[in-house]
């Protein structure tokens, strides 16, 4: 009997021992670059093998009982096999699905780190406190996979949170947890500023962009316009005379970047310069993106509150991610960072939409 992903399942199977046997091959041991090369890709094939080796012991023990299905004449022997049957026909269309997907093309951003730009939209003084609380809601989720986080940019308000910030998450799969975070997230709550007791609606956007190199992005010097200014300061302490905050224009684009949290003007520039090349490669991403399919996945939105693909409503205690109908309780723990169930929602509808398409 044909069963299906067999055939592309010895590709992969063929092309994970051929790895194997380059990794142990004296030449590519002592090529760190090419080690570390080979290495990756036997890494990234490891799910799709363990996976695979399953399903074709699956179908090794199903052709089985079925061998004995037709051979035993003993009734109790035969319903045995016929039960085991039944139980590996499910197991397999369980494992068949689970590589459909792992067989699919990666999005090559998926392990990249990220950069996420959080802003303050409509709402005013409120949209600037709930954009200080999406940061650290992102800064927990972050902290709680043991990545490495940081303030890359911020211009805080006296009274708390942020008109914008910029962070730097670093850890594996990353950009895979975190990208279909990007869009516009409205708030519902009584303000802290709020005398009489009413509820406001404000709106913060988020966008979330893979961390790219010098070598995916070269950006031309001379498109370069490097502006410095002195960097303020919060309470009038550290004042700093020097010019050291930086602010980088890209002209071609007309993408713009700042940084003035850092004590020099080089620091400064290092961090404007690698949010530039991000900006820079999602405008790239998104072209590609366009020319394959209308669907802007990554489209952040004018910060309209009547846009939105998640509402934070804190009396009802509720968060409902709008792209998904999922709506989930305990408001609290999601804004101390809690929001794996709506990322694992939001990978799983990613998944079928791309075997959809497949």
């Amino acid at each position: 009997m044909a069963y299906p992903l067999v055939d592309k399942l010895k590709e992969v199977l063929a092309r994970s021992d051929a790895l194997q046997a380059e990794l142990s091959d004296p030449e590519v041991a002592t090529n760190a670059s090419l080690y570390r090369e080979k290495a990756k890709a036997l890494s990234d094939l490891s799910d799709i093998v363990a996976v695979g080796r399953e399903y074709i012991k699956a179908i090794e023990d199903l052709d089985g009982a079925k061998e004995m299905i037709d051979s035993v004449p003993e009734a109790e022997l035969r319903q045995m096999a016929q039960d085991e049957a039944a139980a590996l026909e499910i197991e397999m269309v369980a494992l068949g699905e689970r590589l459909q997907f792992l067989l699919l093309p990666k999005d090559p951003n998926d392990d990249k780190d990220v950069i996420v730009e959080v802003r303050a939209a409509a709402g005013g003084d409120e949209a600037a406190l709930f954009a200080g609380d999406l940061c650290r809601m992102y800064t927990r989720f972050a902290e709680r996979k043991r990545w490495k986080v940081e303030i890359m940019s911020s211009s805080p308000l006296g009274i708390g949170g942020y008109k914008e910030v910029l962070l730097s998450i670093a850890g594996k799969g990353a950009y895979s947890q975190l990208k279909h975070e990007s869009g516009v997230h409205r708030v519902q709550r009584v303000p802290v500023t709020e005398s009489s007791g009413r509820i406001h609606t404000s709106t913060a956007t988020v966008a979330v962009m893979p961390e790219v190199t010098e070598v995916e992005v070269e950006i031309n010097p001379q498109d370069i316009k490097l502006d410095t200014f002195i960097a303020s300061a919060a309470g009038g302490q550290h004042m700093q005379k020097n010019e050291t905050a930086v602010r980088l224009t890209h002209i071609p684009t007309g993408i713009v970047a700042a940084c003035q949290d850092e004590r020099s003007q080089l620091q400064n520039r290092e961090k404007a310069m690698r949010f530039l090349r991000a900006q820079i490669y999602e405008i790239k991403l998104r072209e590609q993106q366009e020319a394959i399919s209308s669907d802007r996945k990554s489209q952040v939105g004018t910060g309209d509150r009547s846009e939105k693909i998640r509402t934070y409503n804190f009396p009802q205690d509720r968060v409902t991610d709008h792209r998904v109908g999922l709506s989930l309780h305990n408001l609290n723990m999601i804004m101390d960072g809690e929001i794996q169930a709506l990322v694992d929602a939001l990978r799983s509808r990613e998944q079928e939409e791309r075997l959809a398409e497949a």
